[in-house]
């Protein structure tokens, strides 16, 4: 099964914590309580070594974890960068954020979108793109004038080609050191 790859991975959840803390607990008690008791030391460094695999197995864990984080918070920045050069480098652009999938065709897509500027939520038909784009991409567009005029109703169903979609980039991953292009134009001037 493919993850989503715009959510943000998790690292901390009820289930690792219990177990760390289980780990941790264990650890310390028979750490100090070993020592002290009459048993055999190949018996002591067995009852030892469990206690120890599963607080490092847990540690573990948690590395696995903190560093996938890591990697979708880079790849995330790095779509955000691309995103901002595409929107500086494209003429009148629109971001459109993709709240759900609702059929997959082999030529494209129903979706559900959010005009990010407008908020209005609308269905759309998606053209296949390259790479695929799942619930929580912001998707920067170049609008169809021939579909959306100041002063005209909505469509009922707005319909974007592949050759209009610029750049994506997750939207839970915005990051707040990147600036839009409108505050780069006004501080370049």
């Amino acid at each position: 099964m493919a993850t989503n790859p715009v959510v943000r991975p998790v690292v901390a959840t009820a289930g690792l914590v219990a177990a760390s803390a289980t780990a941790l607990i264990l650890l310390v008690v028979t750490l100090t309580y070993i020592p002290a008791a009459d048993l055999p030391l190949s018996m002591k460094i067995l009852i030892a070594a469990i206690p120890l695999a599963a607080s490092l197995y847990v540690g573990w864990l948690w590395w696995r974890r903190a560093n996938r984080r890591r990697t979708w918070e880079a790849a995330a920045a790095e779509h955000w960068r691309s995103f901002y050069n595409a929107k500086l480098a494209g003429g009148t652009t629109a971001e459109l954020t993709l709240l759900s999938v609702d059929a997959v065709q082999p030529t494209g897509s129903w979706v559900t979108v959010a005009w990010n500027r407008f908020n209005h939520v609308q269905p759309a038909w998606l053209e296949s793109l390259p790479e695929p784009i799942w619930p929580g991409s912001v998707l920067l567009i170049a609008p169809d004038p021939a579909q959306v005029m100041p002063g005209a109703p909505w469509p009922d169903t707005y319909f974007i080609r592949a050759a209009d979609c610029l750049a994506w980039a997750p939207a839970e991953g915005r990051p707040s050191t990147l600036e839009p292009p409108s505050a780069l134009r006004a501080r370049n001037s």
